[in-house]
Parts: C-alpha cells; structure tokens; sequence
C-alpha cells in the first residue's frame, strides 16, 4: 500500500535548484510515494485490510496485533492499539503493541508473532509496518541521503501451519552497537528535554546518516552473517529460490549482491521505483514478488536486511 502521490527525483532536482538527473545519479532512486492526504493510521489499516481480505480473515478473529513500524505515529501510546480501533477489532479481543527494530521492525514482528502462536498464546496475528519516511529528512545537508526515501504500508496475516505447508525455518539478527550513532534521529525521546534545551531538540531532530560508517560495518560482518542464516536453516545458496531484501538504495542492493554471490535475479529489487519505506520495506518488496508471481507454494525465502542500531536481519521461509 502506497500513497496516490509519486515524487519523481527530476521533479526535487528543480524544486531544490540542481541540474536535471543529480539527485537520481547521487542516489539512484527515481521516484517514490509521498503521502499528502494519508496519514500513517491509514496506510496503517489499508494495508491491514488488504492482508485481511487474501487471507479470508474477519477483525473479529485477530487476537494480535503487532505495530512493527520504524518510526511511531507519537510517542506514546504505541501505534497498534490505534490501528487495531481503526480495524474494528473489539475492546479486549486481542493484545496490541509495538515492536521497534527500525528497518528489521517486521522481521522482527514475524519472529515474536509465529513464537506466540507455536507456543499457543495467539492463534491469528496481524503485523503491520507503516512509515512516513519522507518526514524529517536532510535535504539541505545530506540531499543524497534524503533522496533515498518514500513512504508505504504492508501487513501479513499468521496462522498455525497445517502439516505439510511452510513454515519460518530460522531467524536471526545480530547487532552491532559500536555503530550506533551511523544511523539516528536524536530527538523526540528522553535524550533532549524540549523545554530545556531547545536548541537541542531542533538540532536532532532530522534524520542522518554516516554512509561510510554503516558500509563499513556492513562490509566487515554482513556475508558471514548470511551464511550464518542458511546454515540455522539447513540451506545452501543454490537453495534459495529467491532473495528479498531492505530496500535500503539501489547501491546497497548492489553492494549485497556482490558481497552474498547471490544471483542478481533472484533478488527482489524495487528500490529505485519505491525508496527506502524503512520497515515497510521488506514486506512491500515481499508483496510485490507475490503479485508478479515470482512466490508460490514451495518457495524458498531469504528475507535479510540491515537496520540502525547497527543490526542485521534474516529469515529463511519455506512458503
């Protein structure tokens, strides 16, 4: 689920003063949606009723609700109570909360939804990842970074696996802390009071990014990590049917598939059209491979992604 709006580069480059194709060569994304109308609530709940809808599952019948968002909608409460209100899920029906892991917000969700139900404390789940990611952005510092987002929506719907359907076959996510600050928006939490250091409040408050911090952590640990990953699910490269990763930007996808080995067309690349939809990332890029065909029943998986912090994500599915 995106917003109606598209936002081509050439259409920033005019409004920003630079030469036609620049914020498209510095960053390698065309175009992404904007929201204008929509809020996050929205897209929020579109989703969540498309997901809804293909899995023939009624509000009534979902007793989680997993916000897995990268960004909240405000602070406090978290987002899912407010989407499961807008769902129409009754008062006392379900359980609703936030999951955070920024960029590996729904892979994270995933983990925690399928270990509730395994372990019968669920029986129908819905995770959800929304994000505004065109908010807060540098563009009069780091127009390169900021070139690189748009927002959207997706959401899945989990249920116990009858025998002899797929299943998660491993999950793992590793951190790297010595990294933390490559990747922050420093306000809006507890590090700045807003009424005592204003100043500082402003001055964090827009997102940024250490390009070369991020690269050189991911360059470091990523492909070991990957192996790490095929091996808790008992797979090998060549088993992977078909690989979908954060959209992080164009370049990163490049420098994944060069790092992994991973066949370029195996992998699920939608980077340049969309942007990076932060949380939304991964399971947009899921639903779309969905649409085209490129899943069906028996489909290997390898789901991977990076997130601030520093940590790295992945999943292996059997569809």
């Amino acid at each position: 689920m995106v917003p109606a709006r598209v936002v081509l580069s050439e259409e920033l480059d005019r409004q920003l003063g630079f030469s036609a194709g620049h914020l498209q060569r510095i960053s390698g994304v065309c175009s992404r949606h904007v929201c204008e109308t929509e809020d996050q609530i929205d897209l929020a709940a579109a989703a969540a009723h498309l997901a809804m809808e293909k899995a023939e599952v009624a509000a009534g019948s979902i007793d989680l609700v997993l916000g897995a968002c990268g960004i909240p909608y405000q602070t406090l409460p978290a987002t899912a109570p407010l989407v499961m209100r807008r769902l129409g899920i009754p008062d006392g029906a379900a359980a609703a909360f936030d999951v955070n892991a920024t960029c590996l917000s729904f892979l994270s969700a995933l983990e925690l939804a399928a270990g509730r139900i395994a372990a019968g404390q669920s029986r129908t789940a819905l995770v959800f990842s929304a994000d505004i990611a065109s908010r807060a952005l540098p563009w009069k510092s780091q127009p390169d970074v900021a070139a690189l987002f748009g927002d959207g929506a997706a959401a899945a719907v989990l249920t116990a696996a009858s025998e002899g359907t797929g299943a998660i076959r491993a999950s793992l996510m590793r951190t790297y802390p010595s990294a933390y600050e490559a990747c922050e928006i420093g306000a809006g939490g507890t590090r700045f009071d807003f009424e005592r250091e204003p100043a500082e409040f402003a001055a964090h408050a827009a997102f940024r990014m250490d390009g070369r911090e991020l690269f050189r952590v991911t360059h470091r640990h990523f492909p070991r990590f990957v192996d790490d990953v095929l091996a808790a699910a008992g797979w090998t490269p060549a088993d992977i049917d078909l690989v979908v990763p954060h959209q992080a930007s164009p370049l990163a996808l490049e420098h994944m598939i060069e790092q992994t080995g991973m066949p370029r067309e195996r992998v699920v690349n939608i980077a340049a059209r969309f942007g990076n939809q932060i949380a939304a990332s991964i399971p947009t890029a899921l639903d779309i491979a969905w649409r085209d065909g490129r899943i069906t029943r028996g489909t290997r998986l390898l789901l991977l992604g990076t997130s601030a912090g520093v940590s790295f994500g992945g999943m292996a599915i059997e569809v």
